[in-house]
């Protein structure tokens, strides 16, 4: 007990804590420290002698003889035991100083480059002039977000003879046949060259680098590219902050503002049902489970609707853009995420918000629900009205009348400035750390690299989540580094487990120095496909493409182990086309899996009414957790209950985060939210089938109760 209470005496000495800091353990490296040191001492049999005296000099309370200071080089030992880097802590600080990237591009900095800021808001002709200026050039090249963009000024390009390539990560193409390079490329933003000179480059999207994840492309690309004319287009929140990055490489920004080409209103009713839609309407969903559920709708009107989403083919968002396009086909209806708010040209007249809350991930890799940010709503809002297109203006509302308020606020509102820029640790800074760390995994090293990193005011590291998951996942299969590194930049959807454990398989078979080849690839993706029969086939469907362009991705950086990408490219191509069949026959999709999650019901409500949508809805979440139909009830009463607390308060002071957050963060809702179970759309209709049930004196599906919703004793039952 002694010994216990002045080693805990030991670790709240501030002047101990200074020490550690001095040696390299911030508080939580001192936290890990002192713990393990703490376990040593009080379960270890053998504490070496010099230590043992020094603890039995301070338990008997020799004062001239020990101190509890006096733990602190035997401390520290054991903590540079358990944590090597504190040896060469000096050398991994000057490894992970990002504190002046422009020096990282010292062909960049060896020129003179003029750079022009396009500002202005979606479809402002911004993005057209700097292409025009691109296309003029002897050499140029343009970095976009996303493939669809890079393909289509390949396309625009090569129309207007001007040869151009195209490089994403999944695929070249050479403008000339003997693959010869031509002068010009497009590319998306990560796969741009910082070496190769350009008379002009365009960056697009500039204010994307800001994004938590991949914000460490535009930086690379603004402060690497080696172009004597480097345009950037984007929103003008991002001036501020190119311009201080530029003063930094002595570089002056010229910036060219642009308004928008077609008037853009808010209207002052919502659309409040599908009765009302009409052609040339949008409406914007943030979940896959909302575009099922209100395509499943628009089409038991007797409407045709288009459907695009995020993880769709790119082959069949540009078919579905092509027939909600076409004034010749039926088609008059768009039912999309927001997908759609870069990449694809769109004849919409109105914009509808289905809901005005996303999922996202914040900085530190935490998911989140919250509001739409002004920025994502206005891109989106955007898209209506697009100039050229068959609608001289766009129009933009909500579905429901208590969001067009708070639309209406997120509109109006300005845009936040960007503060700062996203930087990735490259290869080569992990080597280096590595050398010093030679048996520390790439999970950590990459953990310790940022802790210890240091960035100026201007600048932020990028979480790194997806790459310290695929780095633990890969951990036990014997990789070198650099092979290692490379598997963990993969493009990786980490919540389709088909695609993460083909890419295990692809590292181990790759360790093991034996190809992967079409046959392998074949075997165990099943191919050859069949049309998807249900949801679920069609979600594998989409998860098999992914894994296609995971084996194009590697096949271009280890050529020999992946040898057969002309075949693969080939049957993604058919592919693409079988998911093309998938989504124009989505409602029937849609049908066959709710038949299969309730069979045998028979409710005497129509199938599309609310009601018997919610029952479905509430049996399928109950066969997923096992739960009672009162559960489903209970989600109900909560979404109520977060309705009531929405519609209380006088303004947009707090986010939507904030009403789930203030409702109670274990409630079954909020849980169900989450994780991606449970939609606005859902939580609609089981309020409103509550609300009828209460009215009506039914709760439960046919079963009474006397307790009054939200009290006491309803919680008590609930649990």
């Amino acid at each position: 007990g002694e010994v216990l209470k002045n080693l805990n005496k030991f670790y709240k000495r501030k002047e101990i804590q200074r020490l550690g800091a001095e040696n390299g353990l911030d508080a939580r490296l001192f936290h890990q420290a002192f713990i393990s040191f703490r376990k040593y001492i009080m379960e270890s049999s053998s504490v070496s002698a010099d230590l043992h005296i020094i603890l039995n000099d301070i338990c008997c309370g020799f004062v001239l003889l020990g101190h509890v200071d006096d733990l602190f080089p035997f401390f520290l030992r054991h903590a540079k035991q358990i944590f090597p880097m504190l040896d060469c802590m000096d050398d991994l600080r000057k490894i992970s100083d990002l504190r002046l990237p422009p020096n990282w591009y010292p062909d960049a900095r060896a020129i003179q480059r003029k750079i022009i800021f396009h500002a202005g808001p979606t479809n402002s002709g911004k993005t057209y002039h700097a292409i025009q200026r691109f296309l003029s050039g002897k050499s140029g090249i343009y970095c976009g977000p996303l493939k669809l963009l890079a393909h289509e000024i390949f396309q625009k390009s090569n129309d207007a003879n001007v040869p151009c390539d195209l490089v994403t990560g999944e695929e070249r193409v050479f403008a000339n046949e003997d693959a010869r390079q031509a002068p010009h490329v497009a590319c998306t933003i990560e796969m741009c060259s910082t070496n190769t000179p350009y008379e002009v480059a365009v960056i697009d999207e500039i204010q994307m680098i800001r994004d938590p994840a991949r914000g460490w492309a535009w930086t690379r690309a603004l402060l690497g590219l080696c172009a004597e004319e480097i345009h950037v287009c984007g929103e003008p929140a991002a001036i501020d902050l190119v311009t201080e990055l530029m003063y930094t490489t002595g570089e002056e920004v010229e910036v060219r503002n642009y308004e928008r080409l077609t008037p853009l209103t808010v209207l002052d009713y919502a659309l409040e049902s599908l009765d009302n839609l009409r052609p040339g309407d949008c409406i914007v969903c943030f979940s896959k489970n909302d575009i099922y559920s209100v395509s499943r709708q628009i089409e038991a009107r007797g409407l045709e609707c288009a459907v695009i989403y995020g993880s769709l083919p790119p082959g069949t968002k540009l078919e579905q853009a092509k027939k909600f396009n076409d004034p010749d086909d039926p088609c008059k209806i768009l039912v999309a995420t927001d997908a759609i708010g870069m990449g694809l040209n769109l004849c919409i007249r109105r914009i509808i918000f289905n809901s005005i809350v996303k999922p996202s991930v914040n900085e530190k890799g935490e998911k989140e629900i919250d509001s739409i940010t002004t920025s994502q709503a206005l891109q989106i809002a955007g898209r209506a009205g697009r100039f050229g297109s068959s609608f001289r203006q766009g129009e933009v509302t909500a579905m429901h009348r208590d969001d067009l308020v708070q639309l209406r606020e997120i509109l109006s509102d300005a845009v936040p400035p960007v503060k700062a820029a996203g930087l990735h640790p490259t290869p080569e800074q992990i080597e280096m750390f590595a050398y010093h760390l030679p048996d520390a995994t790439l999970s950590n090293l990459i953990d310790i690299f940022v802790s210890l990193s240091q960035v100026d005011g201007m600048y932020f590291v990028c979480n790194i989540d997806d790459f310290k998951f695929i780095a633990d996942m890969i951990q036990h299969i014997p990789l070198n580094l650099r092979s290692r590194y490379v598997f963990c930049t993969a493009p990786l959807n980490r919540k389709e487990p088909f695609v993460c454990t083909t890419l295990l398989k692809f590292a181990r078979q790759f360790s093991r120095n034996e190809p992967l080849t079409f046959d392998w690839l074949c075997r165990h993706t099943k191919w050859p496909l069949a049309a998807p029969k249900n949801i679920k086939e069609l979600v594998h469907l989409e998860a098999v493409h992914d894994v296609f362009d995971l084996y194009l991705w590697l096949s271009y950086r280890f050529m020999d182990m992946f040898p057969d990408a002309v075949l693969v490219r080939d049957i993604q191509k058919k592919l693409d086309d079988i998911i093309q069949i998938g989504v124009c026959n989505i409602t029937k999709l849609i049908r066959a899996s709710q038949s299969a999650a309730a069979p045998g019901t028979a409710e005497a409500v129509a199938e599309d009414s609310p009601v018997s949508r919610t029952q479905k809805d509430a049996r399928v979440l109950s066969d997923r957790h096992g739960a009672a139909s009162t559960e489903a009830l209970s989600i109900a009463e909560e979404a109520a209950g977060l309705r009531r607390a929405k519609n209380s308060r006088p303004s947009r002071l707090g986010s939507r985060q904030e009403e789930l957050k203030s409702y109670g963060r274990g409630s079954l809702a909020n849980r169900l939210l989450r994780e991606g179970l449970l939609t606005q759309e859902m939580l609609r209709q089981l309020e409103s089938e509550w609300q009828d049930q209460h009215r009506n004196g039914r709760y439960g599906f046919g079963s009474k109760r006397d307790d009054q919703p939200g009290s006491k004793e309803t919680r008590k039952k609930r649990k």
